[in-house]
């Protein structure tokens, strides 16, 4: 049997949905909290509002079960999960307000034994932040910053590890870091994810796990940059970059990442600037990729621009703007940024096809001159094409199709 008969998930996105919903499978009551109030209400209905395979009758099962309810504000529970969003500021710091009024909103419903999750990727001493912030509204709890393992509420850091389009297998089979303030929250979160997580948990404080996240996120940062700048440097001497890394990679020893138009997500384009933040005299490797990495989405309108200028070209087509394939997730998205940017630089019409999304985000909703349509129109109309995603549907279109257009195709899927 285990003590955690209730949970409450804080923060129903990409994340904070799937965690509540493999909860709610293995017979946990989940109450799941998010401020949007048309995301409660469709949780409740049985439906989700994001796109990811498997979810949905995952979700509607639990809430046919009574399993899972989403509510806007947290109610009294065994464990608390915040997996709410941690964006940056200007300057690239790091904006913790969504952890801290996710912190303060369940203060009032904490009872003595709780534990408290942060799973939201944060800057190094974020968890022991939430312990601060909670003791200020609750003087008659102990915390265990202070007093450790004999701590009226057990506090640790668990970040996930996940690729969306496949969040409901990595949930439950990813090996998990858990980092506690102390080795009884440790222990205890342990006890909790043990529930729902097939792969190993691994235990440390809290500290070492914000710190490994924001390392793994990095690595795959500084990768992608590399691959980046060989694709820059193989446009400018007029090698095939596509080829050349597939067979520099048949060296035994050599493993080098697919270029793109940027990078994407709210991990990988954000996270390395928490590191950067954390030490910012000592991590001139992780700045100089996100400005290699940042760099992209301009070159690929240049590139675009150019291939107007060649056949004088009235209509553009964008195909795609999440940040990767199959999913419909638009954060940190480089091809937004470079359709925002090439609607600002030319003068014709700009054709943009999404096919996970049935509106243009807040950013290019009224743009003067662009037009969400499907790919049947934007390969009629247009007469230069830029692939920017490399959704099954692109990869999947007749080549024939794309006879006499100018290509710019940024994934290599088409070279």
């Amino acid at each position: 049997m285990t003590e955690f008969k209730k949970i409450c998930v804080l923060g129903l996105g990409y994340v904070g949905l799937p965690t509540a919903a493999i909860f709610a499978s293995r017979g946990v009551q989940v109450i799941g909290v998010d401020i949007n109030e048309a995301t409660v209400e469709t949780i409740n209905q049985g439906k989700i509002h994001i796109i990811e395979p498997g979810l949905e009758l995952m979700v509607n099962e639990a809430v046919s079960m009574g399993e899972l309810h989403a509510d806007s504000q947290p109610q009294p529970s065994d464990a608390f999960i915040i997996a709410v969003p941690t964006p940056f500021k200007k300057a690239n710091k790091p904006d913790l307000s969504f952890i801290k009024a996710a912190a303060r909103s369940i203060a009032p419903v904490l009872r003595k034994g709780a534990l408290v999750i942060l799973e939201s990727t944060s800057p190094i001493g974020t968890t022991e932040k939430i312990c601060q912030w909670l003791a200020q509204d609750r003087e008659d709890l102990s915390f265990p910053d202070v007093v450790g393992d004999d701590a009226d509420i057990q506090v640790s850091h668990s970040p996930e590890r996940v690729l969306p389009g496949n969040m409901l297998t990595e949930l439950v089979n990813n090996d998990r870091v858990i980092g506690g303030i102390s080795s009884n929250c440790a222990r205890r979160t342990k006890q909790l994810y043990e529930l729902a997580v097939k792969g190993e948990c691994h235990l440390t404080t809290a500290a070492t796990a914000e710190f490994i996240k924001l390392s793994e996120n990095a690595y795959r940062d500084v990768n992608i940059a590399f691959a980046n700048e060989l694709s820059t440097v193989a446009d400018k001497v007029g090698i095939n970059v596509w080829q050349a890394i597939e067979l520099a990679n048949r060296h035994p020893r050599v493993n080098i990442l697919q270029p793109g138009p940027g990078v994407g997500g709210h991990c990988i384009a954000v996270d390395p600037w928490f590191m950067v933040d954390s030490a910012p005299n000592n991590t001139p490797l992780i700045r100089s990729a996100r400005k290699v990495n940042d760099g992209k989405p301009d070159q690929i309108v240049e590139k675009i621009l150019a291939a107007v200028g060649k056949n004088g070209a009235t209509t553009v087509a964008c195909l795609g703007l999440a940040y990767k394939a199959n999913i419909d997730d638009l954060r940190e998205s480089p091809a937004v940024s470079i359709t925002a940017t090439l609607t600002e630089r030319f003068d014709g019409e700009v054709l943009v096809v999404e096919p996970n999304s049935k509106t243009l985000p807040d950013t290019l909703a009224g743009t003067k001159g662009l037009t969400l349509c499907d790919l049947d129109v934007a390969l009629e109309k247009s007469q230069v094409i830029a692939l920017l995603v490399d959704h099954r549907e692109f990869r999947e279109l007749d080549r024939k199709r794309l006879a006499n257009k100018l290509i710019i195709d940024t994934r290599g899927i088409w070279s």
